[in-house]
């Protein structure tokens, strides 16, 4: 791994994609058809706001990273793009991956 490469910010990066990429899998697996099937909308406003908290965090994670790790604006546009998709921030974890090498 080249040496001017932020061990710490990267794994804590990987680690918040991981935390907002299950909270995805939750909103839309769990909350939602508790919703809309079982009739409560508390399930998404619960689980939207902390998954929407997440996200904002990860945006701001990815733009900091570009500096931080570094890493190119382009991963981290692709992070932000893929964070909006289900199981996007676990494909995306390959590339970051790959920048720790």
């Amino acid at each position: 791994m080249p040496s001017n490469v932020n061990r710490p910010y990267l794994r804590r990066l990987r680690t918040l994609g991981a935390i907002e990429g299950v909270s995805t899998l939750i909103l839309f697996g769990i909350a939602m058809p508790l919703k809309y099937l079982g009739g409560m909308p508390m399930a998404v406003r619960i689980a939207g706001s902390i998954h929407g908290a997440l996200f904002v965090a990860l945006v701001v994670t990815f733009v900091l990273g570009i500096s931080r790790i570094p890493i190119s604006r382009r991963l981290a546009g692709a992070g932000i793009v893929a964070a909006v998709f289900p199981f996007g921030p676990f494909i995306l974890d390959r590339w970051l991956d790959r920048v720790g090498r």
